[in-house]
């Protein structure tokens, strides 16, 4: 083609619609140090187990692959329906049947699900001050309002949180719902005590708010560490309950449930117009869960506990008094601050030119401002030594830019580069 066609080549972009997302920048590989993203441990994935769950389900089930839903109906794949209601049953206290869950494409689509249940532009909606990135991108997306609602080491404080419920209703607005994950918070890792779970319901009812509760990282819990029941189980009218496998099995098989009562949930469902979740995805995971889930998820958070040590020694060794860390009670996240003289997301750039992935804090806050210091490290998916390699080279950036931390390790390898 010469340069004349060239130019004249019709250029469809000029036709895309209003409000469209920046574009996605081409994919060139994952940095040395990744701690991005809900990633998790390579070693933890049951390779030939699943091989082993996947020819046994198809052997038995194959044939409904011609059919959408397998032939089980929109709700998801029966099999793995009757898993989580058993599981929910067994380690959230949620009492409920096969016909009460939806299986979704993760979590993500769940949130997806209530925010066009409930959220229209200008409504107003409540979360944890420091909350899931992704659920915050999406309710502002949908034009919502966001009030960040006050955290502490043990998670919502109820006390601020009923006060802002007050001033909320002395203006007129009655909120969409409270957005909370109360068991691991994410980022923090904290978990709500039972006490302020039945505060939370109680407020929430006496501001007829619902509830919309994500328990995404619930199953990863460190030896010793229990939850209290789910809020679900708690009040099921007043609370609408999401969940995921993503992160208790694998990220990549892209499988979550939702939770509600019927009047909630056939909405939900009638929403869902993908066709249906990956079937052989859902045979999978509910083959393999069902024989294999208790001591799948013990191994896993152990790994994750032990990967949690060793990236709190190197933080305390690499950065010492400059910062101050979440230590959590579950999950593949820490939280953690530095000095409010550093801007986090001026070392993005230069942290990812050393090879280095990190969260700066504001995408995970209602307030990017207020936590421009701080930043959320995955230890899921990096091996001990990238971890203690990774936070030494985050140190270093971090001393380059911002002269902090400053430590004698640091300082002398400056000067032995200049």
């Amino acid at each position: 083609m010469n340069d004349a066609a060239t130019d004249a080549a019709f250029d469809v972009t000029k036709l895309f619609g209003k409000g469209l997302p920046e574009p996605a920048p081409r994919w060139t590989g994952f940095p040395t140090y990744n701690f991005v993203g809900g990633h998790n441990d390579p070693t933890q994935i049951p390779v030939e187990a699943l091989i082993a769950a996947a020819a046994s389900v198809l052997r038995r089930e194959g044939t409904n692959l011609a059919m959408y839903n397998l032939s089980h109906g929109p709700q998801g794949h029966r099999g793995l329906r009757e898993f989580v209601s058993g599981k929910l049953a067994r380690h959230r206290g949620i009492a409920g049947t096969a016909d009460d869950v939806l299986i979704t494409s993760g979590s993500g689509q769940g949130i997806d699900l209530v925010s066009r249940l409930l959220v229209e532009p200008g409504d107003t909606v409540i979360l944890e001050e420091h909350s899931y990135g992704g659920a915050i991108t999406r309710f502002r997306k949908l034009g919502a309002e966001i009030v960040g609602a006050k955290l502490d080491d043990d998670g919502l404080c109820m006390d601020a949180l009923a006060s802002q419920l007050a001033d909320l209703k002395g203006r007129g607005i009655t909120p969409k719902f409270i957005y909370t994950i109360p068991t691991i918070q994410n980022p923090t890792g904290s978990i709500l005590p039972l006490d302020r779970r039945h505060q939370l319901i109680a407020v929430a009812r006496q501001f007829g708010v619902p509830i919309f509760e994500d328990e995404c990282y619930a199953d990863l819990l460190w030896s010793g560490q229990s939850a209290p029941p789910a809020l679900y189980s708690l009040d099921p009218a007043q609370v609408i309950h999401i969940g995921s496998f993503s992160k208790s099995l694998a990220p990549a098989l892209r499988v979550g449930y939702a939770v509600a009562q019927w009047p909630v949930l056939s909405r939900m469902l009638a929403c869902k117009s993908d066709g249906g979740t990956g079937a052989l995805d859902q045979m999978v995971i509910a083959e393999y869960f069902s024989q294999h889930f208790e001591p799948h998820v013990r191994a896993l958070s152990d790994t994750l506990q032990g990967k949690l040590d060793t990236m709190v020694e190197a933080l305390e060794r690499e950065f010492g008094t400059s910062v101050d860390l979440w230590k959590p009670k579950g999950g593949i996240f820490i939280w953690l601050k530095l000095p409010d003289a550093v801007d986090v997301r001026k070392l993005v750039k230069p942290a990812a030119d050393a090879g280095i992935a990190f969260n700066p804090g504001p995408e995970w806050s209602c307030d990017p401002d207020g936590t421009r210091s701080h930043m959320r490290l995955c230890f899921g998916l990096a091996s001990k030594q990238e971890i203690r390699d990774g936070v030494a080279a985050l140190a270093r950036v971090c001393f380059e830019q911002t002269g902090i931390p400053v430590r004698s390790a640091n300082v002398e390898q400056a000067k032995r580069a200049n």
